[in-house]
């Protein structure tokens, strides 16, 4: 309860204080001659002031209100090491009975660095969460902040946080001051580079605290889940690997040295570089057989990919062909033959024969040059008509070795809607494409096939009478396709409607030259957010378990369910920051939730180097929870009431508040009522009792 003088002044306080002054100087005169009566006189002038200032005695109800203690607990992944989450439990558990004795104390407690929303932070933010949980609380009542963490903070401020005002913030550390750990890091990797070519990539092994390496570490590389090298380097000196850039999309590197004994924890003996594979445009030659209908559909195509750089020829004038112009008058460039099938085929990425038949041209020669291009990991295309019914047919030819299909020499005309046949529904080619949901297809009749025999590989497009109608195959390292109707400019050029030419097209010239989204065999992993994708892309009818390994090394096991045809899914929460490993047999897939090298395990070593500056600059301190043989030794905890030092030896101060919330407020004037005019009347009797004698 508090009490004190408050004034309501009846007339304007400068009236009051002129009036004052006035009479002050009256007064004055009289004791300057000694005038018999002037301190009565002072007296009662007094008495009339007070009254115009009308004072009044406040008596205010007030009711304390509770300090506040922050008590910030780290249950980041770093604090799982070397016993540092049992060691805090108990430090908390401590803290908060040694609280609970303190008259008038509100413990707050807040766990941070631990999952939040399904994901871990990219490292341990724990002011972050301190300022949360005191939003409410106006500074000056908060007592003191309790940390209890190994003291790998990420966003420690480099003084006193603003939102604790003059509060100590004391930190009591897990873990030991003699600890040692062996980490990787990357110092320089490339985002991006070019499919074909190399890259450098920089690295270092750092062995930190009280155990070093004196001689080399062994550093194992690889590539997307494969061994790629085996390094010899020396600890804190930097190392530089030189890798190919093998394919497009992601091309995930791994660094993992050797362990160092007795250190904390190997999960950051690992470092990753992803480096994303951009291709050049990829080179397509297409040589036409001869002017039809359908010509341009596939050059119309393939000019129109901006990825694409295509080389045409057409065979306008085969050999057998006399018509005695001057070839000077031909508006003809040469067929530079044996460049391109001979000196730079290895240059193509794909080779396409739109209605080729076999006139002497090329000689025979040269198709065993693309049968070996093919089988290096070339692909080759074959939009076939009529021609390879004939005797003329690229069948009779060295590329019989890897065409998937032998004709028949029939040539079947009639009307028919082709179909995805039970391997096209699973295979990324022709899945879904747009019309194939009703029955029949929304697109377009075609009019004839090519009749064959002894089709080997993947038949994903079915002609009349089940008749296939496209077939895609692999041969050795390369792939080859086989489109056995030349009626697909049809659909180009919206016949009855038209038809999915440009997906279904684009899709085959992109599946041959290799592009990661088309696999029929594929395993994949993609994060958004806190969900992590598993796919796995599959010719067969079931699919077993995959294995999920997590950034710290965890790892389970777990089962897909069908999405679509061919296609096989689930999606889990991935509630660790870094590279996900995914595998299934000899397919493993990759992905990165935030960072692929997260902070968290960066540096694992306990410290009080991050916290010190924090501590310093509030009067705080930093001191272990335990002892070096680990037994639990948890400092006194003293209530301050004021002063700039709230630590000592085994003690950490709690800065007491003043701090109260007003209840009610009781008023009692001074001149009011009889009281008043009695104290003034008898004043002013006084006087005149004083002049009367």
């Amino acid at each position: 309860m508090n009490w004190s003088v408050w004034f309501d002044p009846v007339l304007p306080v400068w009236f009051t204080a002129v009036l004052g002054l006035v009479g002050l100087a009256l007064l004055g005169i009289g004791v300057l001659r000694r005038v018999r009566g002037t301190l009565v006189r002072l007296a009662a002038f007094a008495a009339l002031v007070l009254a115009l200032l009308n004072p009044a005695i406040l008596r205010e109800d007030r009711e304390p209100l509770p300090t506040v203690v922050a008590m910030v607990v780290d249950e980041s992944p770093s604090q799982t090491l070397d016993r540092r989450a049992e060691s805090t439990a108990a430090a908390r558990e401590g803290l908060t009975e040694r609280l609970a004795s303190f008259r008038n104390v509100e413990v707050r407690t807040v766990e941070a660095g631990g999952p939040t929303g399904g994901v871990r932070s990219d490292g341990t933010e724990l002011f972050g969460a301190l300022r949360t949980v005191l939003a409410d609380v106006p500074p000056d009542r908060v007592g003191a902040i309790l940390m209890l963490t190994d003291g790998q903070v990420h966003d420690a401020p480099a003084g006193r946080p603003e939102f604790v005002a003059g509060a100590p913030v004391h930190t009591l550390l897990s873990g030991h001051d003699d600890e040692f750990d062996r980490r990787v890091v990357i110092d320089a990797a490339p985002r991006f580079g070019i499919v074909g070519e190399r890259q450098t990539i920089v690295y270092r092994v750092l062995d930190e605290g009280a155990a070093r390496s004196a001689g080399t570490v062994a550093v194992t590389v690889t590539r997307d889940g494969e061994p790629l090298a085996r390094e010899l380097v020396t600890p804190g000196e930097p190392s530089r690997l030189e890798v190919d850039i093998t394919h497009g999309g992601p091309n995930i590197l791994e660094f993992e040295a050797e362990p160092l004994a007795g250190e904390l924890t190997p999960i950051n003996h690992r470092a990753v570089a992803e480096i994303a594979g951009v291709r050049e445009n990829l080179r397509v030659l297409l040589v036409s057989g001869e002017p039809h209908a359908g010509e341009r559909t596939w050059r119309n195509l393939l000019k129109s990919d901006a990825s694409v750089d295509l080389v045409h020829f057409t065979i306008l004038r085969p050999p057998e062909k006399q018509d005695g112009t001057p070839i000077n008058e031909l508006s003809l460039i040469a067929f530079p033959t044996r460049e391109l099938f001979s000196e730079k085929i290895d240059q193509f990425d794909l080779i396409i024969f739109d209605r080729y038949a076999r006139r002497g041209v090329l000689p025979i020669l040269y198709f065993d040059n693309i049968t070996r291009y093919v089988r290096a990991g070339g692909a080759l295309l074959v939009a076939s008509g009529p021609d390879y019914a004939g005797d003329a047919s690229l069948y009779y030819t060295p590329l019989a070795d890897v065409l998937p299909a032998e004709p028949t020499g029939e040539v079947i005309r009639k009307p028919y809607r082709a179909r995805i046949s039970a391997a096209g529904a699973r295979h990324p080619l022709t899945r879904g494409l747009p019309g194939s949901d009703a029955d029949p297809p929304r697109w377009s009749r075609w009019f004839r096939v090519v009749g064959i025999s002894h089709a080997r590989g993947n038949i994903v497009l079915d002609g009349p009478d089940d008749r296939p109608l496209l077939i895609l195959n692999r041969e050795g390292e390369g792939r080859v396709g086989m489109l056995l109707s030349d009626d697909a400019w049809l659909w180009a050029r919206g016949y009855e409607g038209g038809g999915p030419h440009v997906d279904l097209l684009r899709r085959l010239a992109h599946w041959l030259m290799k592009e990661p989204d088309l696999e029929e065999e594929a395993l994949r992993a993609s994060a958004s957010g806190t969900d992590l994708t598993i796919e796995r892309q599959t010719m067969a009818d079931t699919v077993g378990e995959v294995t999920v390994r997590a950034p710290s090394g965890a790892t389970r096991s777990l089962t897909l369910a069908e999405a679509a045809p061919g296609l096989w899914r689930t999606r889990i929460v991935a509630d660790e920051l870094g590279l996900w490993r995914v595998e299934q047999g000899d397919r493993r897939a990759f992905a990165s939730v935030g960072p692929a090298n997260p902070r968290e395990f960066t540096d694992v070593r306990s410290t009080a180097e991050r916290l010190t500056p924090v501590a310093e600059a509030t009067g705080g301190a930093v001191m272990r929870m335990a002892d070096a043989a680990g037994t639990l030794d948890l400092p006194r905890l003293v209530p301050v009431r004021s002063g700039s030092t709230f630590a000592g030896n085994g003690w950490l101060g709690i800065r007491m508040s003043e701090a109260s919330v007003l209840k009610g407020v009781d008023r009692i004037p001074l001149f009011a009522g009889f009281l008043g005019l009695a104290l003034i009347l008898g004043a002013v009797a006084a006087t005149w009792y004083r002049e009367g004698r």
